[in-house]
């Protein structure tokens, strides 16, 4: 695989230098030939008389222009195929043949500084995209015996171990062995501000070490890892197409024939070839062909800058059209872990020591519950002793010894099976109706109280559905497997009406498919794990925090690889805003051509005038994709550099430990 690796880098990096190098060597021929054809206009001023000299400078300065043109043309009629580039090529040989060499030579070279501004920008469009994406070093240290050794990075394989200072690149996916840094994961996941990581703890190629020393071990390397598939997923998602895109390429055959038809009535009707040759230029479609291109690809920028990774251009249009929505419950709109949201201990036992009996005896249990409990004595800074006896009853609860003390914790009907009294629930509160997990906790026979812990609700899903709403979705669904209570308290607190509880995988596949049948276009939301199957039923599936995950990115259509889910509605409202940015682009080249030509018919337009107005159209519809670039910088904040990192990564990781 690294060796793989190596040879995909080793390929790409000619291809990339041989492109950059054609545009400047072309660029420098035309302002050569634009200089003998300002020497001819210069001759033909100041010296009378040298008409010949004037003409055969102009002649040179045209010749120069042409060739690029005519080498194109003879390209594609080599290749049986009909292009617009015949257009042009027809032009300037109409005019050269006229010896009107001057204008041969002027329409030659806006058509070429047009052709090179075109490629440039869409380069460059794309080069942001690169930017993103291309960010892994080329060197890594890694860890051997003890020493340090520099290595190049597709020489990692799975299990190395890596240090990071702080400053440098992370050159793999791996999880932090020791140490701990705040790590800035904007190119993966989008999100600005600095992330904690500590021991256990997953880090991603491309992200940046910005404090503390980490030793990583490699769980993924080259191509493999989540930067190697952003990369690939985001190329192969530019060179995808738009059904109306492959329309135009379908019977821009014809057009060419057309217009040269037309050309013809001008020629028969008027016999003036200056006429045209105008014609023949301003038929010229740039602005209509890069109409759809330009948009899609400065959205597939702003989309990828914000961590959401669109598989298929095709998606981003469908997008646009969405009236429902389906949301999976548990770490899509919640956070995904559990949180003791109660203590309540009986009369003559404190909260601190409940709760201190109770994360003692769960220390050594890898369940939510015990990590929700390990999380609050931290906080706390409780003093937690290892129990003995340990003993965990999968579903049920744990038994262990802390101080000498037999202690059982789990569900109240497990501590009744255990001898505890019958009456330890009955004076409850409404918690479990309203959606609480409660664990009771007793000691050497004694209730000591219970705790109630809930799933939170994330910070930004209520703000989500209301921008939905505001969108234009009409439906929004929440499915769960979880009881009712637990997800009508959970949709009553975000804000959505609708809700399916209790379903099994199969169960939020009918939901997803009943809504579709009923003529909504649906988009579902998940985690792209355990949600597989309903991602698939839906017209998108969006799958959320991806980074890191290979089924999410590999399962959903589009995958936001991070959780921030106001990275929904904007996606709504970028495919909104591209199609109408396309739509503007289209209407504008239509016009534009269809006045350009009749007038060029009537004579009010000269070739000259019509090779600056196709680079302005062509211009016109650049700058008018290019707002899409811009489009939700209000879901990037501005993060002072010079402020303390690690409160800035404290403030991120707190909703998602809590």
């Amino acid at each position: 695989m690294a060796e793989q690796t190596a040879h995909d880098e080793s390929m790409a990096t000619p291809i990339a230098t041989s492109a950059q190098d054609r545009i400047p060597l072309k660029l420098q021929q035309s302002v050569i030939g634009l200089l003998f054809i300002i020497n001819s206009l210069i001759i033909d001023y100041f010296f009378k008389g040298s008409d010949s000299l004037a003409a055969a400078s102009a002649m040179i300065g045209s010749l120069l222009l042409m060739i690029p043109i005519l080498i194109r043309a003879g390209k594609d009629i080599l290749s049986a195929q009909l292009t617009i580039n015949e257009l042009v090529a027809i032009a300037v040989l109409a005019a050269f043949t006229l010896q009107e060499y001057k204008i041969a030579g002027v329409v030659a070279f806006f058509m070429l500084i047009g052709e090179f501004i075109e490629t440039r920008t869409a380069e460059g469009a794309r080069a942001s995209i690169e930017s993103l994406i291309k960010l892994t070093p080329t060197k890594a240290r890694l860890i051997l015996e003890g020493s340090e050794k520099e290595v190049a990075v597709h020489e990692l394989k799975v299990g190395d171990r890596i240090r990071i200072r702080p400053g440098d690149n992370i050159p793999a996916d791996g999880k932090v062995v020791s140490g701990e840094a705040s790590i800035n994961q904007a190119n993966i996941t989008g999100e600005s501000i600095p992330v904690d990581k500590k021991t256990g703890e997953e880090v991603f190629a491309g992200t940046v070490n910005l404090t503390g020393m980490l030793e990583v071990e490699v769980t993924r390397a080259g191509q493999d890892t989540t930067l190697g598939k952003v990369r690939n997923l985001i190329l192969a998602a530019e060179k995808t197409r738009l059904p109306i895109m492959r329309i135009i390429d379908q019977y821009i055959g014809y057009y060419t024939p057309l217009v040269l038809v037309i050309a013809a009535m001008v020629w028969v009707f008027t016999e003036e070839p200056l006429r045209v040759i105008s014609v023949l230029v301003m038929a010229c479609p740039a602005a209509f062909i890069l109409a759809s291109p330009t948009a899609m690809v400065a959205s597939l920028s702003a989309a990828a800058r914000l961590g959401i990774l669109i598989k298929n251009v095709g998606d981003l249009e469908s997008a646009a059209k969405l009236n429902a929505l389906v949301f999976d419950k548990t770490g899509t709109l919640t956070y995904g872990s559990l949180a003791v949201s109660r203590l309540s201990p009986v009369d003559g036992v404190t909260p601190a020591e409940l709760l201190r009996t109770a994360a003692s005896a769960e220390k050594f249990s890898n369940h939510p519950t015990a990590k929700a409990l390990q999380f609050l004595a931290g906080e706390a800074e409780l003093n937690l002793p290892d129990p003995a006896n340990f003993k965990e009853f999968a579903g049920q609860g744990i038994q262990a010894q802390v101080d000498g003390r037999q202690i059982l914790a789990g569900r109240s009907s497990w501590l009744k099976e255990q001898g505890l009294p019958e009456s330890i629930d009955a004076d409850l509160p409404e918690e479990e109706k309203e959606g609480a997990s409660l664990m009771f906790i007793a000691a050497d026979g004694r209730l000591l109280g219970w705790i109630a812990l809930q799933d939170r609700v994330r910070d930004e899903s209520r703000e989500s559905l209301s921008l939905l709403k505001d969108c234009g979705i009409r439906r929004i669904a929440m499915v769960s497997g979880d009881r009712r209570p637990v997800a009508e308290k959970v949709a009553a607190e975000i804000g959505c009406e609708e809700v399916a509880a209790e379903c099994l995988p199969q169960d939020k596949v009918e939901f997803v498919r009943a809504m579709r049948e009923k003529g909504y276009r649906t988009a579902v939301v998940g985690d792209g794990v355990n949600d597989a199957p309903a991602l698939a039923a839906g017209d998108i599936g969006i799958a959320m925090g991806a980074a890191g995950s290979e089924v999410a990115i590999n399962t959903a259509t589009i995958a936001l690889m991070n959780n921030d889910l106001r990275r929904i509605p904007f996606l709504v409202q970028l495919s909104r805003s591209t199609r109408a940015i396309i739509n503007q682009n289209f209407l504008f080249g239509i016009l534009f051509i269809f006045v350009g030509v009749t007038f060029a018919a009537f004579g009010y337009i000269n070739p000259i005038v019509a090779a600056l107005l196709y680079n302005f159209g062509s211009l016109v519809v650049i700058f008018n994709s290019a707002r899409l670039v811009r489009q939700g910088e209000h879901l990037e904040p501005f993060i002072n550099q010079n402020q303390d990192t690690s409160e800035a990564a404290a403030v991120e990781s707190t909703p998602a430990s809590a």
